[in-house]
Order: C-alpha cells, then structure tokens, then sequence
C-alpha cells in the first residue's frame, strides 16, 4: 500500500511517499481501506518534534510514528478474531490520535474502540473533516465549559476547523454565541451560527465592557489578566492551545476570583464519536472543507497547517 513515512523530525520536505506493508489487524481490530483523512495541527507539531514536550510521547530522537494522520474515513475490509462492533463492508469514521496515528496511508488497522459509524448524510470527505476537531470543540464546550443554553459564550480563533464546530456545537446546546476571527472569515462564522463576530484585527475583545460565561480559546493570544477582565464570575476559561499560565496560575485565580481556567487535552471515545455524528445527521454540525488534497500532496497540506492559512479543515481523498 502506499503511505507517507517520515523517519526523522522536521519540515514537510521530509515526508515520502512510499509502498509499504498492508498492516495486520489485531484481534480487537479492524482493518480499514481509508477513502478519506484530514491534517491537523497535532501532525504538524508531531511532524516537526516540537515543542519539545511532544517528543515525551512520540520519540525523544526520532519519531514513534511514522505515518502520521489521526482523522479517517473509510470501509472495514478486515476484522480481528474479537471484533464485536463492526463486520466487513461497514462505513466507519474516527480519530486514531490515542492509539498510534497512521491516517495518511491506503489502509490502517484501527481498534474498534477508536471508531463508529460514519455519519448517513456526509460523504467520506466531510466526515474526515470531523473527529478531532470536532471532539476537541465538544468536550472544550460540554465537559470542561459545562455549557448551557441561554449562556454568552466567547470562540478565540472561530475561523479554523476547530472554531468553526465550536460555533456549531454551542449553537446545538442553546447558547448566545460571539466569534472571533479575522476580516475575511466573519462572513463563514456567520454562517456557522455566531450571533455576532469580532474582528480581533480592529477590536479586542478584552478590552471591551461585554463579559462572557465561557471563553472558548483556540488561539492562546491573550493573558490571564485579560481573559479575566471578560469572565463572569464563576464562568469558565478554556483553552485547547494548552496555556503554560493556565497550567501555572489557573488553579490560583479559579481559587481566588471563583473563575474556573482549565487546559483542554481532548480524547476521542465511541461515544463522542456517536455524538457528533448525531448532530451531522441532525443538520446540526456540518463539516467545513477549506481544501482538499491527494495523498501526494499531503507535505503541502501540512505546510499550510504549519502557517496557520486555514479556514475550516484540509482534507484528503484516497
């Protein structure tokens, strides 16, 4: 099968394309003829080893996976002898980030657990559009935001793929929704739901007299102090770009000011798939495809990852 390896960190000119071997599934695995997968900033930074707490846990001197790509969609061709949830021929999605990547290839052996069924009204390249970022905004808004409908909930960076299901998501839980992001990308937050939109280029939001229940931060482009300046009392702060002042200080002003400021680490499970799959076939999330790619040109997609020129997801066919 063909794949894209890269056996030593660095920039996207290091990828190649290469015929290896068709991987085996285990018994608790199937084996999946990948139609579609999608690039996310946890490839870029894998691809590159940095910052350096990544290589913690992808390899101190060289990379522990060397077929990158976390987002799938496809048909399962095998399965392993203890199987339960899928046979042959069924249409699944997921996210493989928890269980050692290998999205940018023809086929992948996949546990069971990483994966549900595919979503009946998307094709396959929509539908890998959506497992991470779409579970990250998920469990960001519901498991650590705790939100509500009625509350007023502030996206930092509602432009990318990560924001632009943020939007969505908290529009399905009722809430009054403002989105940040730059002049040419109001338009799209619009029309993912945002109830109103800020242009971080000609205003900041931190210094306005508006506060917020829950901050939903993609971005990590402001402090601490100012965040709170904009949080409700016992409102939450969450940021997925993992703040060092949140690790820091957060558990201090969650004391102090009674404002809960969390780091976000999201992990996909089966039911949070199921969920968000739920809410594409309700009409409720639609994924948001800036681009698509072949596997070819799977280095070029994570060079405009890498600089951040992204309105919605990079996807690429199989």
């Amino acid at each position: 099968m063909k794949a894209i390896i890269h056996e030593k960190y660095g920039s996207p000119d290091m990828l190649e394309l290469r015929e290896v071997d068709r991987p085996e599934p285990r018994p608790h695995e199937v084996l999946v003829k990948v139609l579609a997968t999608s690039v996310n900033k946890a490839d870029w930074h894998l691809l590159q080893g940095e910052p350096f707490p990544v290589r913690l846990m992808a390899g101190l001197r060289k990379p522990k996976y060397q077929i990158l790509g976390a987002d799938i969609a496809g048909v399962v061709e095998r399965v392993g002898r203890k199987v339960t949830q899928f046979g042959r021929g069924a249409e699944v999605f997921g996210d493989l980030s928890g269980s050692g990547f290998g999205g940018f290839a023809e086929y992948v052996a996949a546990d069971e657990k990483r994966l549900a069924k595919k979503p009946s009204n998307l094709t396959y390249e929509e539908t890998a559009a959506l497992p991470v970022a779409a579970i990250t905004a998920l469990q960001g808004l519901r498991n650590k935001g705790k939100i509500n409908a009625g509350q007023q909930v502030l996206i930092n960076g509602a432009s990318g793929g990560v924001g632009s299901y943020a939007i969505q998501i908290a529009k399905s839980f009722g809430a009054n929704v403002t989105a940040v992001c730059s002049t040419g990308k109001i338009e799209n937050a619009l029309k993912q739901g945002a109830d109103a939109v800020i242009d971080y280029r000609v205003q900041d939001f931190t210094r306005d007299n508006k506060q917020y229940d829950l901050i939903f931060d993609v971005v990590g482009n402001h402090s601490l102090t100012a965040i709170s300046r904009v949080l409700r009392r016992k409102g939450a702060y969450v940021s997925c770009s993992f703040s060092i002042g949140v690790m820091v200080s957060g558990p201090w002003k969650s004391m102090i000011e009674r404002k809960k400021m969390m780091n976000l680490l999201a992990s996909a499970t089966p039911a949070d798939l199921q969920f968000i799959s739920k809410l594409a076939e309700e009409g409720k999330l639609k994924p948001v495809v800036d681009k698509t790619f072949t596997l070819d040109d799977v280095p070029e997609a994570l060079q405009i990852i890498g600089q951040g020129r992204v309105a919605g997801k990079l996807v690429v066919t199989l």
